[in-house]
């Protein structure tokens, strides 16, 4: 079934590449998009089977993404972040799960992770209240996963955690008007005072020991991998996709190029045109690979019933963030040496370039961070695997 997703992602992909300008005229990825994306089975990869998904394996997922962020990257960005999301719900006790799926499979939810918002505990839940920035194709969602610090009474913070909230009980603010990700209506999301049940919540604790209450439903391997490493796969494998549909564009434009400047030489017959596409191809190629061949490897440790290690999470997100920049580094060289018309509005180049600079600086491709943590395993220093 997973291959019949790829296949159906793929042939929605020239259509995708058409409501590219439209997306970003809209500041919205289109809701036809969402819709066919929808019917292939693409939101489904990462959903129980209990509840009609797919438990698919995450390369299946990631690889998905990447074609369609191959065609439009904003597209690529909503449909990784959003189709990530029931990977998460799956490990939330099963009263939350049936209050998002029990009516309809279709159901889909945005996020915004970073602990702006406050929660204080109370009798069987807990109170929140915060507004959260960035909240990619929450348009297209009727329930959003927000990160929030707990306190107690005495006003001390005792945990971190996501709280699932529905559609009636936020409100979102329209703010995106950017020059990258444009269409990916990446707006805020206000809530006030608002209930949320223990059973809809859970904690950073948890996810980063790889655990969740809803393991005692969904027994797959797929729920026992790291939060930290699912969702940044989710962050840079869109850029990925961007450096291939830029790299497929630069090529085309080449081949058809005669370069005025050089009296009339065909760009397809400069050596030094050639040699940047190789290079480019190349780190593109190693971003990919390093991606995929860290979480095969995760997902062995949990078939055989292992521990993942340590320094294999923070190998993670060490080639996470350095695949993004090997992304990002093959876009800008390509974009350089394709000459004006690159510029004009409408190519997938100018848009790639501008998309692909808006994802480098999502919190989870902060490279110092991730590196520095990296480094201090390999010395052997202690470091929080819960962040990991």
């Amino acid at each position: 079934m997973s291959q019949a997703v790829l296949d159906g992602v793929r042939d929605l992909l020239p259509t995708i590449r058409e409501r590219a300008d439209e997306a970003e005229r809209l500041r919205v990825v289109p809701e036809a998009s969402i819709k066919e994306l929808e019917e292939v089975g693409f939101f489904r990869l990462l959903q129980p089977k209990r509840f009609d998904g797919f438990e698919a394996d995450p390369v299946t997922f990631y690889t998905a993404v990447r074609d369609i962020a191959s065609a439009c990257g904003s597209t690529g960005w909503v449909s990784s972040v959003v189709g990530v999301h029931p990977w998460q719900v799956a490990l939330f006790a099963d009263e939350a799960q049936q209050a998002v799926w029990g009516e309809d499979t279709n159901t889909r939810l945005s996020s915004s992770y970073a602990p702006t918002g406050k929660a204080t505990v109370t009798d069987g839940g807990y109170i929140l209240s915060g507004k959260w920035s960035f909240s990619s194709g929450c348009d297209h969602c009727s329930w959003v996963l927000l990160g929030g610090l707990v306190f107690n009474a005495d006003g001390q913070v005792v945990d971190f955690k996501t709280f699932m909230v529905p559609r009636e009980k936020y409100q979102v603010i329209d703010v995106w008007h950017m020059v990258g990700l444009r269409g990916t209506g990446s707006n805020d999301i206000l809530v006030e005072d608002v209930f949320i049940p223990e059973a809809f919540t859970l904690s950073m604790s948890q996810t980063g020991a790889c655990k969740g209450p809803g393991q005692e439903q969904n027994t797959s391997d797929l729920y026992k991998l790291p939060f930290h490493s699912i969702f940044t796969g989710t962050i840079t494998t869109p850029i990925i996709g961007m450096a291939r549909g830029a790299y497929a564009e630069h090529v085309e434009m080449q081949q058809k190029r005669t370069r005025a400047a050089y009296l009339g030489e065909k760009a397809s017959l400069d050596p030094f045109a050639a040699v940047r596409i190789a290079k480019a191809s190349s780190e593109i190629d190693a971003a990919w690979a390093l991606l995929v061949n860290n979480i095969r490897e995760e997902m062995d440790h949990v078939a055989k019933g292992e521990k993942i290690p340590l320094g294999l999470r923070l190998r993670v997100r060490r080639d996470q963030v350095l695949g993004s920049q090997r992304a990002i580094d093959a876009i800008d060289a390509l974009f350089e040496a394709s000459g004006g018309r690159a510029l004009a509005e409408g190519t997938y180049l100018q848009r790639a370039w501008r998309d692909a600079h808006a994802g480098r600086v999502h919190a989870a491709n902060d490279p110092e961070r991730a590196l520095q943590m990296f480094g201090a395993h390999e010395f052997g220093h202690k470091v929080d695997p819960g962040m990991y």
